[in-house]
């Protein structure tokens, strides 16, 4: 009997290879070879700089030139250190923005998902994706305090806040059919610079985001947003929605989120909750996000604290109905051919996005292999390494606090001093890194724990990189 030759060995005997596929042992040497490169740089991760030492002229060179013609196989891979060398370093010492620290199952499951290449968009179109989504969702809810709420994953807190606004909009002054009339938003100063950009998007005009005062702790003041609509409502205009902020981007402020809910119910206002950095923190500390549950929407960035890779961002909406309103336009060439409510689901008439990632995959993964427990007790010890820096920052007389530390994020300076050329400088040197933030007008160092790796003597090197550079700048002569 003659031996019935495998398809893909005829297909590589007769020269019929497609073009960009590898055979099974070219993928296990190249995912190796990634691997290895990936393996090197976590086990180098705290002896690295920061901050590349390089100027942006040498890293465009680096990986500059022409396009080849003729692949170069495995080689190209090669390059993949420098790529790591050259880029931001998120080991325990990076304290810049609110940057998560890329968990590594998450990171490896996140491979599989461009792998098996699913368009987490319908269930038709991936089955166990959508399932594995669904699921995801109903455990962050649940986990901070939201149980019952309705979601979806998208590429960012910006998205998310755009999304959520469209849905306020749609179910206060719908827009879909006629076009957007101007409406009024209610936000805080300290609310997230996505606030003014969605509304513009969303044609209701930048000029119509209220920005409502703050108290000392840099919190919405009740009584103001409450007179603020009034005065609106007065004038006769229209008024669709309050952001409420859990974790302001520069302090980390809490807003009064029960009182704020119960001026949105009071006004018949839909109220946004933009908790993309400070939420995830109510696994850890559901006392500090009392009222949480009572938003209409709420936006919470899984690669901020809970240390995903990027892009892993939720919004959690109270009534899926409304999600739909906003975002359902299906032509025929998607139009479900099914009335089953599993099979014929499908995420694109509740989000912006069609085609889409499947960005549940990597937290799925990581949650249940460190399990629920393992991010409260990774958050905890941020919320505690922010504490001691505070104190750190109180205990020298040169340096002062510019604002309360209620998350992770401390806000600080060295008195007297040149604070803009003092961060310029350590995060030059390459120790630790560091971002900036304004607060009541005055410059302020800015450094905010959202990193799994950080240790208290990363927290103290903060404060010996600043003195540092605040000493060699009163050095040199003038």
């Amino acid at each position: 009997m003659q031996a019935t030759v495998p398809q893909a060995a005829l297909r590589v005997t007769l020269g019929c290879v497609p073009p960009l596929d590898l055979p099974p042992e070219d993928f296990r040497a190249v995912a190796a070879q990634v691997t290895e490169a990936a393996e090197r740089f976590l086990a180098g991760l705290d002896d690295r700089r920061v901050a590349p030492d390089a100027t942006g002229e040498a890293v465009a060179a680096a990986f500059d030139g022409p396009v080849p013609e003729e692949g170069v196989g495995a080689a190209a891979l090669d390059d993949l250190p420098q790529v790591a060398e050259l880029g931001r370093v998120a080991n325990g010492r990076f304290f810049g923005y609110v940057h998560g620290s890329g968990e590594p199952v998450a990171a490896i499951a996140d491979l599989f998902a461009s792998v098996i290449n699913q368009n987490a968009t319908a269930w038709r179109s991936a089955p166990a994706g959508i399932a594995i989504e669904r699921t995801v969702v109903g455990w962050l809810a649940e986990a901070i305090g939201c149980a019952g709420f309705s979601g979806a994953f998208t590429s960012g807190g910006s998205l998310a806040n755009l999304m959520a606004l469209a849905m306020a909009r749609e179910s206060r002054l719908s827009a879909n059919e006629d076009g957007a009339r101007p409406a009024v938003v209610y936000a805080s100063s300290e609310a997230h610079m996505s606030m003014h950009k969605a509304l513009a998007l969303l044609g209701l005009g930048r000029s119509n985001l209220r920005v409502i005062e703050v108290d000392d702790a840099l919190r919405m003041r009740a009584d103001a947003l409450r007179e603020a609509i009034a005065q609106d409502r007065a004038a006769g205009r229209n008024a669709i929605a309050v952001v409420a902020t859990a974790g302001t981007v520069n302090t980390g402020a809490i807003d009064p989120l029960p009182e704020v809910a119960q001026i949105a119910r009071d006004n018949d206002l839909w109220l946004h909750v933009d908790g993309a950095y400070g939420a995830p923190a109510a696994i850890a500390v559901p006392e500090r996000f009392a009222g949480l549950d009572l938003a209409d929407s709420i936006s919470l960035d899984a690669h901020k604290w809970l240390y995903q890779p990027l892009d892993c961002s939720i919004l959690l909406y109270r009534d899926p109905e409304i999600a739909r309103t906003t975002f359902a336009y299906t032509g025929d060439y998607a139009r479900s051919l099914t009335d089953d409510p599993v099979e014929g689901f499908a995420f694109f008439e509740e989000t912006i996005e069609l085609s889409r990632r499947f960005r549940a995959l990597k937290l799925w993964a990581s949650l249940r292999y460190h399990g629920l427990g393992g991010f409260r007790e990774a958050i905890r010890a941020n919320l505690e390494q922010a504490q001691l820096l505070a104190r750190l920052v109180e205990a020298e007389p040169s340096l002062e606090l510019l604002a309360p530390v209620e998350l992770s994020a401390v806000c600080f300076r060295v008195k007297d001093a040149p604070n803009e050329d003092i961060l310029r400088d350590v995060n030059r040197a390459g120790r630790v890194y560091l971002s900036n933030a304004s607060i009541r007008g005055a410059f302020a160092l800015r450094a905010c724990f959202v990193n799994h790796r950080t240790t208290d003597a990363d927290v103290e090197a903060i404060v010996t990189a600043v003195l540092a550079a605040a000493s060699q700048r009163t050095q040199r002569p003038a």
